[in-house]
């Protein structure tokens, strides 16, 4: 016996209708698909504006002014972070604070040889 029965034959016929069907509904109408309209900031409305009317020049400033900010946001605010915490936090004697000797003034006491420091002479033209 070779060849489908008549209940495969009407069976297969159903499944290729259907199958038929369901790609005829897989495809799009001009009406679909139907999206929210897009909510865009103002940055991003701004660039959306400023790059239609297309031209070079257009496109690399908003080439410049992406890689501007995503340096400046990844590369440089953490950088500045990173330092000010080594510098305020991390570091035992921060940077640009000099250890020095206090300033001497007449009549103090200089600890290392023991003398005391001379007072001023005497200026014969005080204007006062």
């Amino acid at each position: 016996m070779s060849g489908y029965t008549p209940d495969e034959k009407l069976r297969l016929q159903q499944l290729r209708a259907l199958r038929r069907r369901w790609l005829r509904d897989q495809e799009l109408s001009e009406r679909e698909p139907v999206l929210p309209k897009r909510q865009l900031g103002p940055v991003a409305s701004f660039w959306e504006r400023f790059l239609q009317p297309g031209g070079l020049w257009r496109q690399q400033v908003y080439k410049v002014c992406e890689t501007s900010g995503f340096i400046l946001t990844r590369v440089l605010v953490p950088a500045w972070i990173i330092a000010y915490y080594l510098k305020y936090h991390a570091m035992k004697t921060p940077h640009g604070i000099v250890m020095s000797n206090p300033a001497i003034y007449p009549g103090d006491r200089i600890l290392e040889t023991g003398e005391v420091r001379p007072p001023l002479k005497e200026d014969p033209h005080e204007h006062h």
